[in-house]
């Protein structure tokens, strides 16, 4: 017996991937037995409900078998269908699921019921900000980036640890007197950032994120001291007002991060130090901010931020807590909205409370509609259980986009060979197919961040980082040899993160070729004057790439080769098609062929040299050095009969 079934083919499902709600969706089956069926049937469930069987009907022969299809008319609320097939013939039944790895596409039978195919629903009019599709991030961690003039350090408390700016950041408790205080400063504010506006423009950035900036006593800021201030060693509210106008004469949005599970200890709103004049919840139950946390025995056993007694957990749905950061008019999301920023990073979506995400939503786009939401989700974010609760986060009532780690672990692992194209594609095809369009074409696509290893580190073959002690990672750094791979590699990577749909993020510093595995080590100053200009070139480039070419930003997607270490996409409109193409072996040659006749190809150049390429009856060939990558953009011929 044959049976097959793919959810990413036409023949088998229509419409492709994520659909609104109460669309109709056709699935099919296609069967080759010895013996006629006695039943094919589909079982199916929305969300946790007990399972539905719909029968299907023979629709036509093919391949010397048969097609069964049914209809099924999606929910006409938001969420997760799930469905397999089961197959019955005289002697046995079959079932017909998801692949093991559960990454849709082309499934397998199996003897009992397997593990089902998503269909993810999500509100028929949810849309995420233009201007952000369009967008390149630069992630600043703001003490490390830009001085400028101002002094930070006469504007800190007293017991903060001068730093000169090209050292490395403390690591060990031992620096900091015995215990890990992260209160080590470089000197970094927003009147830096104000006067590398120039320099931002000219690389193509069109959105800064930056890394926590309210008042906080560690350098990080997630400790967040007073939501109403901006810190003073990074300036002051009105400066904050100055960047943005400032941003918005190259363009440029200010997104910040908003950390709202928990706050510092020593904070207003805590007050464990006695630093604020504020009544804080630890020093006594009459505080107003006494219900914003959770409290086993006042004072001192609460619960924290996975256990850091310095990050007391905060009630997030406590309605004065929920008044305080959302509702209010003057509420602190909508107030640093009118202050000039364009939206949030939410710190730890996971541990936020759906109704919190929701409500934030709802308030934030009622005081700037376009402002956007970001939501810090380390899986795929289609089909994420968070406590034991299935989250709801891109069906169109709580974010825009998510942090897409799971692109950059692919992207890693695709260049480093621990992965081939094919495994590659399916990774990025199962995103493709689980997320809506809006949210795919909004997901926040980055190599490095303050939480994980600098990209160039993790492309360079570095020992992995529980095999060196800190004190070896604190003066780690590639080899000529390695330095030479990584960057080679990093010209294959930074290509695919500007050319596949989503937002590119570039994390400061990895422009310029910075190094470092993760916290703090990938928290090194920005290398004034020290820059590696290969690798700024390389970033050059693919930034202007993608911004001269429309049609990486909002162009249809789909994946058109996948063999040994060559991954091939297309990017196209009704008029034109380009077609990027790696090779990330680093010592073998690949042969590829591409067959762009579905594409009605008319004529084909290599996008750079604008050299002609020979094309036979829509069939392209052309060799792929080593770590070499080829972009071609084939014009298309396009009559009233041709399909878009």
């Amino acid at each position: 017996m044959i049976i097959e079934h793919n959810s990413r083919n036409p023949l088998y499902r229509i419409p492709f991937g994520a659909v609104p709600c109460l669309s109709t969706v056709v699935l099919r089956l296609f069967a080759k037995t010895d013996e006629i069926p006695r039943g094919i049937s589909l079982v199916y469930a929305f969300g946790s409900n007990k399972p539905s069987t719909l029968p299907m009907h023979y629709a036509y022969s093919i391949a010397r078998g048969s097609l069964y299809e049914t209809e099924i008319v999606m929910p006409e609320t938001t969420g997760l269908l799930w469905y397999y097939f089961i197959i019955h013939t005289n002697s046995q039944t079959w079932y017909y699921g998801n692949n093991p790895n559960r990454l849709g596409g082309l499934g397998q039978a199996y003897p009992e019921p397997p593990p089902p195919y998503q269909i993810t629903i999500y509100k028929q009019d949810f849309q995420t900000p233009k201007w952000f599709q369009n967008a390149i991030i630069y992630q600043i961690f703001p003490d490390r980036f830009a001085k400028g003039d101002m002094d930070s350090f006469t504007a800190g408390q007293g017991d903060i640890i001068h730093r000169s700016w090209n050292e490395q950041p403390y690591y060990k408790k031992e620096q900091f007197g015995g215990t890990y205080l992260s209160n080590d400063f470089f000197g970094g504010n927003l009147d830096g950032i104000l006067k590398k506006l120039p320099y931002l423009h000219d690389l193509g950035i069109s959105a800064i994120y930056l890394n926590p900036i309210f008042k906080a006593y560690s350098n990080h800021k997630y400790d967040v001291g007073d939501y109403e201030v901006i810190d003073p060693m990074f300036g002051s509210n009105v400066l904050f007002q100055q960047l943005c106008r400032e941003a918005s004469k190259y363009e440029i949005r200010i997104i910040l991060d908003g950390v709202f599970s928990h706050t510092g200890s020593n904070s207003k709103y805590f007050n464990k130090e006695g630093t604020y004049p504020s009544l804080g919840a630890y020093q006594s139950k009459e505080s107003p901010y006494y219900p914003w946390y959770t409290f086993q025995n006042h004072p001192d056993d609460y619960e924290s931020w996975w256990g850091f007694k310095t990050l007391p957990q905060t009630n997030e749905l406590n309605p004065s807590f929920m008044d305080y950061i959302l509702t209010s008019p003057d509420s602190i999301v909508k107030r640093w909205l009118h202050l000039g920023a364009s939206g949030w990073r939410l710190d730890v979506a996971d541990e936020l409370p759906p109704d919190f995400i929701k409500t934030m939503r709802k308030e934030v786009k009622s005081v700037k509609p376009d402002a956007v939401l970001i939501g810090e989700v380390w899986e795929d974010a289609s089909n994420k259980i968070s406590y034991g609760q299935q989250r709801e986060y891109l069906l169109g009532d709580e974010l825009d986009s998510v942090m897409n780690y799971p692109l950059r672990k692919a992207l890693i692992n695709f260049a480093c060979g621990h992965l081939d194209s094919y495994e590659f594609g399916m990774l990025i095809a199962s995103l493709h197919e689980n997320y809506p369009r809006e949210a795919f074409y909004s997901l926040m696509n980055f190599l490095s961040t303050h939480d994980v290893e600098r990209i160039l580190t993790a492309l360079g073959d570095a020992p992995p980082a529980d095999q060196l002690s800190r004190d070896a990672k604190a003066v780690f750094a590639l080899d000529d040899a390695k330095m030479i791979l990584a960057v080679k590699r990093l010209e294959n990577v930074v290509l695919l993160q500007m050319t596949l749909p989503g937002v590119p993020s570039v994390y400061y510093g990895d422009e310029v070729g910075l190094q470092g595995y993760d916290d703090p080590f990938n928290r090194t100053t920005y290398p004034w004057g020290k820059e590696n200009k290969k690798v700024f070139s390389i970033y050059k480039r693919m930034i202007n790439l993608r911004k001269e070419h429309s049609i990486f930003v909002k162009g249809d997607f789909e994946i058109i080769y996948m063999y040994q270490s060559c991954f091939a996409f297309a990017r196209y409109d009704k008029k034109k098609l380009i077609v990027v193409s790696v090779n990330m072996n680093t010592e073998k040659q690949v042969f590829t062929r591409l067959d762009l006749a579905r594409f009605h190809p008319s004529h084909a150049i290599n996008l750079g040299t604008h050299n002609s390429i020979p094309m036979s009856d829509g069939i392209i060939g052309y060799d792929l050095a080593p770590l070499s990558y080829r972009i071609i953009e084939v014009d298309r011929f396009i009559s009233k009969s041709s399909p878009p």
